[in-house]
């Protein structure tokens, strides 16, 4: 299963790149991957049918208890059909619906999202899904916000992130407290045996919470609408199929374990029905097509999550079936709607007549496809409605009579809406032009056609529904003495039957009087516009946070710092006061010879605190971490003491940098004496905090710890050097974690200083300048043909025969480094990657080689300045510190598909195969160090 969710990402990865030689075929392929989904599960269908689950485990940090948990049951295979099924149509779609550029781009955010929303049906771990389930609401931000978004798709696509998100942490939370209770974040044990009591009815609202802001319930329900700002092939996957779906998935997941659990039932029935009849009437409303689908989404969403969490069979069995045939109708409809818009021009109904006379297929299959949304027989939406009526009129659902009012007045609305939405998009319209349209191509209008003939089919095969839906309905109980119910077309002269027919009847009776109803509502008072109450919220938020700023935020880095180091010491003294304290003698030093080096760093800084010059500040800093690195030495640690002396370097020399824009001097203060002693106190609090904290963690360990000796291992790891072991291999998802950070770090770095200096991040239109990131603009180094000589001298004034000579002022130029530089510079790279190789057998390794390659383009830089740098390293720093950090994690992936756990390493050819994921740190950590000098040039 990971399989196919790891395939649809990395094909989504390549399609950008792909689309500019494939075309349009490129979305043919993005399709490839869902419909392989789609014939895994109808592989497996059979056997989850039968009650036996398909499952996979694999290993990710056993010893925290956190593995790769996947589970495909009878609800999973169905919502893995609606994913994967509706997502390789609409992507077969988008190949008609998007021309020109940035198609590979959607193709490929699309495609991903097919991935991550089939990790999250299939995961069958708490904090699993909800992994997936944010990384949905990310990928969908950007679906919506596209790729040059305007003002109104940006804003959009923030309400929905925002909205998504704070359901998302409200739901963390609630899948926490079930964990806790029940001492397993394994749902299918989880639901095997549901706690009870406790702090469990607070889980179930914070997750319900969760859900309603997916599926778009009120009060949570804004964010869907304005959404329809984004690409028709993105409403009909997204807010039909997908998206939306993973808040009625949460319910249907967790009802048969929770639905009689006091606050469940109440608040799901509440919310859903609410919002039922609420979209619906605020769908009226409406004119653009694309937001009356949205409404009515709304509504339809409230329906199937008031079935799926009424905790009953029969409304369990009709609300898989809603999920199914809603999927199919909306996604065709939204489909439907991008057609008239393509070939019509438009998609307000005031601007549309007569479009169905032209567009006779494409109003057939909207037609099949409203039918089935309206409950007409024999299509789908027909069974499904006849479902949930028997789920409510048999008394199964222990609601009130206003519960099946509100059922059937949303039903009714949905009938009108249907008929409204071909009456908008299709019919004639007094006093309105005919509407100019051409017919579209069949490849565009075929996948809408094939979800409404497959709706049409499951239809008159209502037992194939019923196979696919019973399984996951037999996990509730029927009333004693109750006759199943079974999916069907005919079920007799019944209640449901004529409830069902005047259903029909009502709503195309108030279709048929839309005037007077539109008058009927105006002179009604208005719902609450939840439009409004989103923007409040954000603006009372805005001036919240501005409020607390202006007390919190004063500007004076000292007080920050000062808050910051009074909270870790009390913190932190009151953990080592509540029983923490040292164990036997403390050695001060093991030899005299750590005397010297200790006495410098005592000496350094002590005179940092004095000195007022911010060079010899910086340069006594360098002397502490020198210091310690000698005293790394003589304690037996080279690795640490080389790493130290590097990184030590590196900073000295980044910081040497940046004092070329600051004073030469401290800015004088106006200093108290109150503030001098508090800040006296707070430094010495903090080094005896520290100095204590470090005799307490010398003693800490015990002879019967049951630490791992990590060097009886190495033999397995293929490492002759246990310290690279523990950082490539032991200790490998703390390393990739590290990385990353610190290549976010060096983002926000960079992004800190060009907005410092007033940099323009945006392409410059002017003539390019050579540096990290772009090849060498030699054309800007050539010497114009007039000022040359064929007596040319070396000290002819204008003749510059080194790059970047133009870029260092003759006071700044030292010709020994530029001939050192020049000439060391190659022994240098050959020394890193020596280190790096050298890592697996002794002092060195990836981040060490990384540091001393970059401290070469560093050399490269001080004495050639941007235009050397690029010469010497004629890379993307992006690129290269991007392509670490996917080397790195590609090599943590790849013992998955050998049936092993992330991260594993293995000896080949006597070599270990971590080596690679070496290789990407050693890759990221030069392009870090190029992106930083990059901005720093940036900066001058």
């Amino acid at each position: 299963m990971l399989v196919l969710v790891v395939a649809h990402l990395c094909v989504a990865a390549t399609l950008p790149a792909l689309a500019p030689r494939l075309g349009r075929a490129v979305w043919a392929v993005a399709a490839l991957p869902p419909l392989a989904a789609v014939g895994w599960a109808l592989a497996h269908t059979e056997r989850v049918l039968d009650e036996r689950p398909v499952t996979e485990s694999l290993a990710w940090a056993p010893s925290l208890g956190l593995r790769l948990e996947f589970r495909l049951d009878a609800l999973a295979l169905v919502m893995v059909l609606v994913v994967s099924g509706i997502g390789a149509l609409v992507l077969a779609y988008g190949a008609r619906y998007h021309h020109g550029p940035g198609a590979g781009r959607e193709a490929a955010w699309l495609l991903a999202f097919a991935g991550v929303m089939l990790g999250l049906v299939l995961a069958d771990h708490l904090l699993l899904l909800y992994t997936f389930w944010e990384l949905t609401t990310v990928v969908s931000f950007l679906l919506i916000a596209g790729r040059r978004p305007d003002t109104g798709r940006r804003r959009a696509a923030e309400q929905a992130l925002l909205t998504t998100v704070g359901g998302g942490l409200a739901m963390l939370l609630g899948l926490v407290l079930l964990g806790r209770v029940a001492g397993t974040y394994r749902i299918s044990e989880l639901l095997a045996d549901p706690p009870r009591g406790g702090l469990v009815p607070v889980a179930l609202v914070l997750v319900l919470v969760g859900a309603f802001t997916k599926s778009a319930q009120p009060p949570f329900h804004s964010w869907l609408p304005a959404a329809m700002v984004a690409p028709t092939p993105v409403s009909a996957y997204l807010h039909a199929a997908a998206m939306v779906k993973a808040g009625v998935y949460l319910v249907g997941r967790f009802a048969p374990g929770f639905a009689e659990v006091g606050p469940w039932r109440p608040l799901v029935l509440t919310v859903a029905l609410t919002g039922m009849v609420m979209g619906a009437w605020r769908a009226l409303r409406e004119t653009d097509l694309k937001r009356l689908l949205a409404y009515s989404t709304v509504s339809e969403l409230g329906l199937i999550i008031a079935l799926l969490g009424a905790g009953t069979r029969t409304a369990a069995l009709a609300g898989e079936t809603m999920l199914l045939a809603h999927a199919l109708f909306k996604s065709c409809l939204f489909m439907v709607t991008g057609v008239v818009e393509h070939q019509a021009g438009a998609r307000d109904l005031r601007r549309l007549s007569r479009v169905g006379a032209r567009l006779r297929g494409t109003f057939a299959v909207a037609a099949l496809a409203a039918g089935s949304m309206a409950g007409l027989p024999p299509l789908i939406g027909f069974v499904g409605e006849e479902a949930r009526y028997e789920a409510f009129l048999s008394g199964e659902v222990a609601g009130t009579p206003w519960t099946t009012a509100a059922l059937f007045l949303g039903s009714v609305l949905t009938v009108t809406l249907a008929a409204r939405y071909l009456w908008g998009a299709f019919a004639a319209k007094p006093g309105l032009p005919d509407t100019p349209a051409e017919r579209p191509p069949a490849g565009f209008l075929a996948p809408a056609g094939a979800t409404a003939v497959l709706g049409a089919a499951v239809g008159l095969l209502p037992t194939s529904a019923d196979a696919l839906a019973a399984p996951y309905a037999d996990a509730y109980h029927d009333p004693p003495g109750a006759k199943p119910y079974h999916l069907a077309l005919w079920h007799g002269f019944t209640d449901v039957l004529l409830l069902s027919a005047i259903t029909v009847a009502a709503g195309l009776a108030l279709h048929l009087c839309h005037r007077r109803l539109a008058a009927l509502r105006a002179r009604l008072p208005r719902l609450p516009e939840a439009q409004r109450g989103y923007r409040a919220t954000i603006r009372g938020l805005g001036g919240l946070a501005v409020r607390v700023t202006r007390f919190t935020q004063v500007g004076s880095l000292p007080v920050y710092l000062t808050v910051v180091l009074v909270t870790v010491t009390l913190v932190t003294t009151g953990a080592l006061l509540s029983g923490a304290s040292p164990t036997g003698s403390v050695d001060l030093w093991r030899s005299l010879v750590e005397l010297p080096p200790a006495a410098i760093v005592l000496a350094a800084a002590v005179t940092v605190a004095a000195t007022r010059h911010r060079l010899a500040a910086v340069l006594l800093t360098g002397a502490v971490g020198y210091g310690v690195a000698v005293l790394f030495v003589v304690r037996g640690a080279p690795d640490l003491a080389l790493t130290q002396f590097l990184v030590e370097t590196l900073t000295l020399v980044m910081m040497v940098l940046v004092l070329r824009r600051m004073p030469p001097r401290f800015t004088p203060e106006h200093r108290t004496r109150a503030g001098f002693w508090l800040r006296v106190t707070v430094a010495l609090a903090v080094g005896t905090l520290v100095g204590v904290f470090a005799f307490i963690a010398t003693r800490a360990r015990r002879p019967d710890s049951e630490t791992p000796d990590f060097s009886r291992h190495l033999a397995d790891t293929g490492i002759e050097n246990p310290v690279n072991a523990i950082i490539v291999d032991y200790r490998a998802l703390d390393t990739l974690g590290e990385i990353s950070v610190l290549l976010v770090t060096a983002i926000g770095v960079v992004s800190l200083i060009r907005v410092w200096s007033g940099e323009d991040t945006e392409p410059s239109h002017a003539a390019p300048v050579a540096g990290p990131g772009a090849p060498p603009d030699r054309a800007a180094h050539r010497v114009p043909d007039a000022e040359r000589s064929p007596a040319a001298h070396w000290d002819a004034p204008r003749e510059h025969w080194l790059p970047g000579a133009r870029e260092r002022p003759g006071a700044e130029r030292s010709v020994l480094l530029e001939i050192l530089t020049r000439a060391l510079f190659g022994s240098i790279l050959v020394l890193s990657l020596f280190l790096l190789f050298h890592g697996h057998y002794g002092p060195g390794g990836g981040f060490a080689g990384g540091l001393v390659a970059g401290q070469a383009f560093v050399l490269r830089y001080l004495v050639g300045g941007r235009t050397d740098l690029g010469l010497a390293a004629p890379v993307d720093p992006g690129v290269l510190a991007g392509g670490g950090l996917a080397v790195a994690a590609c090599a943590g992936l790849v013992p998955l598909a050998f049936g092993a756990a992330p991260l594993t390493a293995t000896s080949w050819l006597h070599v270990s195969t971590s080596l690679i994921f070496d290789i990407g740190v050693y890759l990221l950590v030069v392009g870090v160090i190029l992106k930083l000098l990059h901005a720093a040039e940036g900066a001058r």
